[in-house]
């Protein structure tokens, strides 16, 4: 079959992958000059999400420390924003945590198998390290991330409990002082360069035949029983003849958007619904300071979801989401909320890894990536035979695109995806 597909961040490009695999003939747009410029260029190293680290659940946006919680929400009186937030807000309940993540575990351990095969298959370095240490400043904290905690024994995800001592020893670049309640461990769970690998995978894509439209913008879909379209149109051309005379359409059997946040305005022709939202997130990637400072591990605020990842000789902090209406998400950043969600990352990297940064030379990036009410991602079929999706993962664990892509290339080619049939149901777009 020919398959277009609609993006060239990590989502789009493993999808390709994943579809050229299973032997069919791809072409991929992307509006950039080239990959991984969007969300994933500044995605901040997590494979892949635990319960300790999903944007969803007890730990997430405490009403009673909203300011503590690593979210700013700026919503105003936008009320598709607001019903969002009520959504998400129910799922701070444990069983409604528990209910979900079980939806969405099949899927991380598919990512786990998807990700593993192309390490294996390609021989692939992308700055990879093992190990995650979540750590919780007060009591009260460790206690609400219990039931996270109670799904990582449910689900034999390797872990241990650490007391603050227990902790240092394990990554020396955390402080002893001031006092902390201690911390939750995962010796298996891998951090990586995602840039790094979308750029690896299109290279072996290109050499391998798939087709690569660059700085071209898809103005719209056509779809019909027997075809699907994509018009597309140059970005940044001028005055209104021009557009009109750049247009071109290509076709194809099936068409899968993977356009991060534009995935909504793509595939259903809105751009936010009250279940599917933009959320603008924030990284620091700084150079080491001291390498006897530099932490061996990754380690995650759990609170403030401020992930600090090891990269080389570089560290990369990521984090603090800015939550707003969808006009305020679709602009640049205010630059009142930026400078504060960065100060958020920087005392971040102060409290936890002190002198390991040199945090002032650090580069900034803020972008948006799509975050989804019920905390899971939109992958699979859409009510049309010929349009599927793989966008809405989040900010943490960027490799769940990859068996999100494993989904939508089994979809495609017409076999059943090696993922429990309610996980595939609670996954469609349709859902909302």
């Amino acid at each position: 079959m020919d398959v277009i597909v609609i993006g060239g961040g990590i989502a789009g490009i493993v999808t390709a992958y994943e579809l050229h695999a299973a032997g069919h003939r791809v072409c991929v747009i992307e509006r950039h000059a080239t990959v991984a410029q969007g969300a994933t260029y500044g995605q901040g190293g997590a494979l892949l999400p635990s319960p300790l680290d999903v944007w969803f659940g007890p730990t997430f946006m405490a009403s009673s420390r909203a300011k503590q919680s690593g979210m700013i929400a700026k919503t105003a009186f936008d009320g598709t924003a607001r019903d969002f937030l009520k959504q998400l807000a129910r799922l701070r309940d444990p069983e409604a945590f528990a209910a979900q993540y079980a939806l969405l575990q099949p899927l991380v351990e598919l990512s786990r198998r998807a990700l593993g095969l192309i390490e294996t298959q390609r021989e692939l370095d992308y700055e990879q390290r093992v190990g995650m240490l979540h750590v919780f400043r007060h009591a009260r904290e460790l206690d609400e991330a219990q039931p996270a905690i109670d799904l990582l024994k449910r689900f034999g995800v390797a872990h241990r409990v650490l007391s603050p001592e227990q902790c240092v020893e394990a990554e020396p670049s955390v402080p002893d002082d001031p006092a902390f309640a201690g911390g939750v461990l995962l010796p298996a769970e891998r951090t990586g360069n995602c840039p790094l690998l979308t750029k690896q995978l299109k290279q072996l894509l290109e050499d391998g035949g798939v087709q690569f439209r660059m700085s071209r913008q898809v103005a719209a879909l056509q779809l019909d029983e027997r075809r699907a379209a994509v018009q597309l149109a140059s970005v940044g051309v001028g005055d209104e003849r021009k557009r009109a005379a750049d247009v071109e359409v290509i076709s194809a059997d099936a068409v899968v958007v993977a356009a991060g946040a534009g995935t909504p305005a793509l595939v259903g022709g809105f751009a936010s619904t009250p279940s599917l939202h933009p959320l603008r997130v924030h990284t620091l990637t700084a150079p080491v300071a001291y390498e006897e400072r530099a932490p061996h591990v990754t380690v995650v605020d759990s609170v403030k979801r401020i992930t600090m990842t090891r990269v080389n000789q570089r560290l990369r902090v990521g984090g603090a989401g800015v939550f707003q209406s969808i006009a305020k998400a679709d602009k640049p950043a205010d630059a009142g909320l930026a400078r504060r969600a960065f100060d958020l990352l920087g005392q971040g990297t102060h409290d936890w890894i002190p002198g390991a940064a040199r945090v002032s030379a650090a580069r900034s990036w803020d972008g948006v990536r799509l975050l989804s009410a019920d905390g899971l991602p939109a992958v699979g079929a859409t009510p049309h035979p010929r349009l599927f999706v793989n966008a809405a993962h989040g900010p943490a664990g960027w490799g769940l695109a990859c068996g999100s892509a494993k989904v939508v290339a089994d979809l495609v080619s017409g076999l059943t995806p090696d993922i429990p049939a309610d996980t595939l149901a609670a996954l469609r777009i349709d859902r909302f």
